[in-house]
């Protein structure tokens, strides 16, 4: 048995069911940690359990119970002693329904809205996921020490505010589930994009967000909304091969092979927002993945329907008003009417002074002034956009273009390029 995948498959299920048990992060994770070791000890020795997951969960109660007993020997402290006394009892709850119902009770408190968004997602990564702090660290382009600092500054909030380890009550779920999926949607959008440093697709990110997304399906099933979500990731992340070259060299979506599109996922992707449509799903995570649908059925790039990709982002802006939205909802018209629509589009959004300091906007209209074949504008608008970004390959992606229309402006090049 490969000890190693056993560890990405049952990390998130035992240590859920072992907080439920102790109501304690840091003591189940350390528990849970001692159990795996123990397991890589004894098993290629005596043979693999019939249940891993029950043999761990096992373990790992009867640390705690170490640890406990431990504790209430310095210190007379009478309510871990009672405490030691509940855990001790033999029976533990090891059916399907609560497994289903630990790892929900997890997913809840991780994301719960007491929590700042940052922290709900590095806590998920980490119990949830079973990524080390190292990961975590690394994806977030943080010292190691600040992302551990991060995770015990939350775990103590969970404990000293004594949050629920729960899943919402019904009038609760969907403003909860809300926030659960954004969470997820974060680590997604990260991994598919990083905001700054050295690469510009973190591909474990990517990894995690479909598998939480996947988990979230298998265990809250009649949501098509989540379906949406999950949709949405598999259909953005099926292009990630074609998206940048071997140097991590950005290439845009008009510019891919896509020969090199997973079609696997975008087979799965596809029927799952098909019947999250069906089944009423209106959401922004809906209409996201309906236009990334659109993008997927197109054989060529000159065969994509933009137009019916601006009306969706019509009704995006109406479900998610956001000034990024609109960017988008810009750069889709100038691609269906022109680049003139969507420079008008673009110079009213930056007239409301909503996105300064975000690079893409400069880099948007850089792009359709490229298009457009006014070199010297686009050439200033590379320039605006270089000053603001923060992420190494879309700075050479942007030097690339400021040189491609500053080549064409010296040598009076042809009025447009596509």
């Amino acid at each position: 048995m490969n000890l190693e995948s056993l560890y990405r498959e049952e990390w998130r299920r035992v240590l859920a069911t072992t907080v439920r048990l102790t109501g304690d992060f840091d003591l189940s994770e350390e528990a849970v940690q001692d159990a795996f070791v123990a397991a890589l000890e004894q098993w290629p020795r005596d043979g693999a359990p019939a249940s891993p997951y029950a043999w761990l969960v096992s373990a790992a109660r009867n640390r705690v119970v170490d640890q406990l007993r431990r504790r209430a020997r310095f210190a007379e402290k009478q309510g871990e002693i009672e405490h030691l006394a509940a855990l001790s009892e033999p029976e533990i709850d090891l059916s399907e329904a609560a497994m289903v119902d630990d790892q929900l009770r997890l997913i809840f408190t991780c994301c719960h809205p007491a929590l700042a968004v940052e922290a709900q997602v590095a806590l998920t990564l980490r119990t949830v996921c079973g990524l080390a702090t190292e990961e975590i660290a690394r994806g977030f382009l943080v010292p190691v020490a600040t992302m551990a600092q991060r995770l015990v500054r939350v775990k103590r909030k969970i404990r000293d505010a004594r949050l629920p380890f729960a899943v919402p009550p019904r009038d609760q779920l969907v403003e909860r589930l809300d926030g659960v999926m954004l969470v997820v949607y974060l680590v997604f959008t990260e991994g598919y994009a990083a905001t700054s440093g050295k690469v510009w697709i973190r591909s474990q990110l990517c990894d995690e967000a479909i598998r939480l997304g996947r988990l979230l399906c298998e265990l809250i099933p009649r949501n098509p909304e989540l379906r949406a979500l999950l949709a949405l990731m598999l259909l953005h992340d099926s292009r990630r091969i074609a998206r940048a070259g071997p140097d991590e060299e950005i290439i845009t979506l008009e510019e891919q092979n896509r020969e090199l599109w997973d079609r696997r996922e975008i087979a799965e992707g596809v029927p799952l927002l098909e019947s999250a449509l069906r089944e009423g799903a209106t959401g922004e995570y809906a209409l996201q993945a309906a236009i990334a649908a659109l993008h997927a059925r197109a054989p060529r790039a000159e065969d994509t329907d933009w137009a019916q990709i601006a009306r969706l982002y019509d009704a995006l802006l109406q479900k998610q008003p956001s000034p990024v939205v609109e960017l988008n909802r810009a750069a889709a018209i100038a691609m269906a009417e022109g680049p003139s629509s969507g420079l008008a589009l673009i110079d009213e959004l930056e007239a409301k002074g909503e996105l300064a300091g975000y690079h893409l906007l400069p880099a948007a209209r850089a792009d359709l002034l490229r298009r457009d074949g006014r070199w010297r504008e686009a050439a200033e608008a590379y320039r605006q956009a270089l000053a603001l970004v923060a992420n190494d390959p879309e700075r050479r992606y942007l030097n690339r273009r400021l040189a491609e229309v500053e080549g064409l402006q010296s040598a009076g090049g042809a009025s447009n390029i596509n």
